[in-house]
């Protein structure tokens, strides 16, 4: 039986599990928040409105995704494990604004799938107003790389609400001369403002990780964005400038300027 308001909690979920004859990949980094009350601040913290198409990577057992769907337009949502896909499916049932893939959110871990960005698209292109979010308790594994890629779209999401390892929830709000701060910190906050909205441990997931994790609200600022004329040539500076963060800046600057003149040469 079914729970799609979202209600899962460890009980239920250990009972679907063994009920599919399946167990959790931690090689994925699957890992299923079910507080219910930080399930719902998740959710409550992207400030959803009926207009928007969000995008969800990592469906898990569709709990948030249930809560999602009751908000905005479209939800479409990203599974890879083809038996949690087929879990979700059944949880999911019914709701007609939800379109599920079972497909990598990631092409080679380096960009994003290109079925996964048409199928937002689509549900952009479905009416003039519509707002692109992302909402979604993410795996461990493309944590950064998702978000990293996000940003680099030419119309990236307008926020992004998710859970990350904590980790890297304090790399994304790093300040300058802090060991925390870095090439990612850099990154996102040229092009957005960062929230960490709760901190949570690891009792609040199932099964449980080995680290505390944070739910972030990454949200678009477009005066930082437009200041970025070229951000492909800017991300592989600043990238670059932390990889040999131990040589001199000024060869770093040289080869930097000098790669970009090659290019427009």
């Amino acid at each position: 039986m079914s729970q799609p308001s979202g209600r899962q909690t460890v009980s239920y979920l250990i009972r679907r599990f063994q009920e599919a004859g399946i167990r959790p990949r931690v090689q994925l980094g699957q890992s299923f928040l079910t507080d219910l009350n930080l399930v719902e601040l998740l959710v409550r913290s992207a400030r959803l409105e009926p207009r928007d198409v969000v995008l969800e990577v990592g469906t898990g057992a569709g709990s948030v995704t249930a809560l999602v769907a009751r908000q905005a337009a479209m939800v479409i949502t990203v599974e890879v494990d083809p038996a949690l896909f087929q879990l979700a499916s059944e949880e999911l049932h019914g709701l007609a604004n939800v379109r599920m893939l079972n497909v990598d959110a990631l092409h080679k871990k380096s960009q994003l799938n290109p079925e996964v960005l048409a199928a937002v698209d689509e549900a952009l292109a479905a009416a003039p107003d519509r707002v692109f979010k992302v909402v979604a308790n993410l795996p461990f594994n493309i944590a950064t790389p998702l978000i990293t890629n996000l940003l680099a779209l030419e119309h990236p999401p307008q926020t992004m609400t998710v859970t990350i390892q904590k980790e890297l929830a304090d790399r994304l709000v790093a300040t300058p001369s802090t060991k925390d701060y870095g090439a990612l910190s850099i990154w996102v906050q040229s092009q957005c403002r960062v929230e960490v909205v709760r901190v949570m441990a690891p009792s609040v997931f199932w099964p449980r990780p080995k680290v505390h994790s944070a739910i972030v609200h990454i949200e678009l600022d477009p005066d930082r964005r437009s200041r970025l004329a070229d951000r492909a040539f800017f991300h592989d500076f600043v990238r670059a400038m932390f990889l040999h963060r131990r040589k001199f800046l000024r060869s770093q600057l040289a080869e930097a300027v000098q790669g970009r003149l090659d290019k427009s040469a």
